[in-house]
């Protein structure tokens, strides 16, 4: 014997129904505290500062980091390409 039941509820509406508590409050002041803490860290952000500690001591200026790069990029480029680029 097999039963089947259709619910066609919201969550909201099943989170009532079973009195379980709202919490939408509480996850709304969560959220606008993680956006705050969000927007105060992107000020000031500086992304070589974190790769720093990762690279070599030739690459700890933005101008090496851009230079190698670049280096990388001209060489993975097909002698077509070096062409189309120059034109």
């Amino acid at each position: 014997m097999k039963i089947k039941l259709d619910i066609d509820a919201t969550p909201q509406e099943l989170r009532t129904f079973f009195g379980l508590p709202d919490v939408t409050p509480l996850q709304n002041e969560i959220m606008e505290n993680l956006r705050e803490k969000m927007i105060a860290g992107t000020e000031g952000y500086d992304p070589l500062t974190l790769l720093r500690p990762f690279l070599p001591e030739s690459l700890q200026s933005l101008e090496s980091v851009q230079k190698m790069f670049w280096d990388a990029f001209r060489q993975n480029l097909t002698p077509t390409d070096a062409n189309k680029s120059s034109e």
